[in-house]
C-alpha cells in the first residue's frame, strides 16, 4: 500500500512541476533553457540527499565495465521524451501531444513488464491487465480528451485549429508520439535497474538527473550561445519557479524506489493515475499560475474509469 501511495503522490505532483516550468520556459523564452534549469536544481536536490545520507557522489571504475551499456540511457531518454513533446505540439496540437505518448507509455510499460526488458521482474499480460489497460486510456480520454475539446476559450480554438488543419505525414507524427511515450516507460524501467544496481534510489536518480543536465546544458549552450538569464529573470518573477525541478527530482526518485518493487507496468499507469489527478487540481484552483479550468463531470467519470483499470492491472 506503501508503495502504491507514493506512485500516487508523485503523480500529482508532475503536473505542479509541468505548471511550475511553463511559467519557468515563458521567463527564459526558451524551453531548452528552461530545461536546464529544471534539470539542473533536481541535481542540486539529489547531490544534497546523497550528502546527507553518505552516499558517494562518484561512481566506482568498475561499476562502468561489469553492467550494461543501457543502464546510462535514463537521463538521455528523458531529454528526448521532452525535445519530442516540443516537436509534436504544432504537427499534432494540444490533446494529441497529451494521448499519443500516453498509449505510447502504458503500452511499453506492459510490454517491459511480459518479457522482463531491462533486467524488469516479468508480468505476464493476461486478458484482464489488457483490458485494464484500454480502460486506462478510454479514462484519459473522458478526463483530459474530451474536456478539452469541450473548452470554448481563446486559447482552445486556437489549438483545435491546429489539431484540425492538414497536417503533412500526420501518421507519422502520431508514431512518433507514442515513440515518445514508450521512451518515457523505458526511462523509468532504466532507471529503477540503476538505482537497484547501486543500491541507492537517490544515487540511481542522481545518475539520471546528472546526464540530464549535460545533455541540456550543452543543447543551450548551442542553440543560445551561451547561458544568459533575461533582465529581470530573477527580481521580477516569484522565487517558485526556479524550483520546478525538485518537484521532478522527487518524481524520478519515486519511481527509481517503486520499479523494482511493484515493476514498470504498474509504475506507469499509477503514476499516470496521480498525474491526472494532480492535473485537474491545478486547473480546478489555477495554481503555479496556470489558466483555471474548473473539472466537469466529465472528468470524474474518466478518473472512475481509471480506477477500474488500474485494478485490474495491479490485481491480474
Amino acid at each position: 500500500m506503501l508503495a502504491i501511495t507514493i506512485a500516487i503522490a508523485i503523480g500529482i505532483a508532475l503536473p505542479m512541476e509541468t505548471a511550475i516550468n511553463s511559467r519557468l520556459q515563458n521567463t527564459l523564452k526558451s524551453p531548452y533553457f528552461a530545461s536546464l534549469m529544471s534539470f539542473f536544481m533536481g541535481t542540486v536536490l539529489l547531490t544534497a540527499l546523497l550528502l546527507i545520507t553518505g552516499h558517494s557522489l562518484i561512481i566506482p571504475g568498475a561499476f562502468f565495465t561489469s553492467h550494461p551499456w543501457w543502464i546510462w540511457l535514463g537521463g538521455v531518454l528523458a531529454v528526448v521524451y521532452l525535445t519530442g513533446n516540443i516537436l509534436l505540439f504544432p504537427k499534432l496540437g494540444g490533446i494529441q501531444t497529451v494521448l499519443m505518448p500516453i498509449l505510447g507509455e502504458i503500452l511499453m510499460g506492459l510490454l517491459i513488464d511480459n518479457f522482463g526488458w531491462f533486467a524488469s521482474a516479468q508480468h505476464s499480460i493476461t486478458w484482464l491487465r489488457a483490458f485494464g489497460a484500454i480502460l486506462m486510456i478510454v479514462g484519459i480520454v473522458f478526463a483530459v480528451v474530451l474536456p478539452e475539446r469541450a473548452r470554448k476559450d481563446t486559447f482552445q480554438r486556437n489549438a483545435e485549429t491546429t489539431e484540425s488543419r492538414h497536417v503533412p505525414h500526420r501518421g507519422f507524427w502520431q508514431g512518433l508520439g507514442v515513440l515518445f511515450g514508450a521512451f518515457a516507460a523505458g526511462q523509468t524501467a532504466i532507471n529503477g535497474h540503476l538505482g537497484h544496481l547501486l543500491k541507492s534510489p537517490i544515487q540511481g536518480a542522481y545518475v539520471s538527473f546528472l546526464v540530464g543536465t549535460l545533455i541540456l546544458l550543452i543543447v543551450v549552450l548551442i542553440q543560445n550561445h551561451g547561458l544568459r538569464l533575461p533582465v529581470g529573470a530573477i527580481s521580477h518573477n516569484p522565487w517558485w519557479i526556479w524550483f520546478g525541478g525538485f518537484i521532478g527530482a522527487l518524481f524520478v526518485l519515486g519511481n527509481v524506489y517503486l520499479v523494482p518493487i511493484i515493476g514498470t507496468g504498474l509504475t506507469v499507469v499509477i503514476v499516470l493515475f496521480g498525474q491526472i489527478i494532480g492535473g485537474l487540481i491545478v486547473d480546478q484552483f489555477g495554481w503555479f499560475g496556470a489558466k483555471r479550468n474548473p473539472i466537469v463531470p466529465l472528468k470524474i467519470v474518466g478518473l472512475l474509469i481509471m480506477i477500474v483499470g488500474v485494478l485490474l492491472i495491479k490485481v491480474f
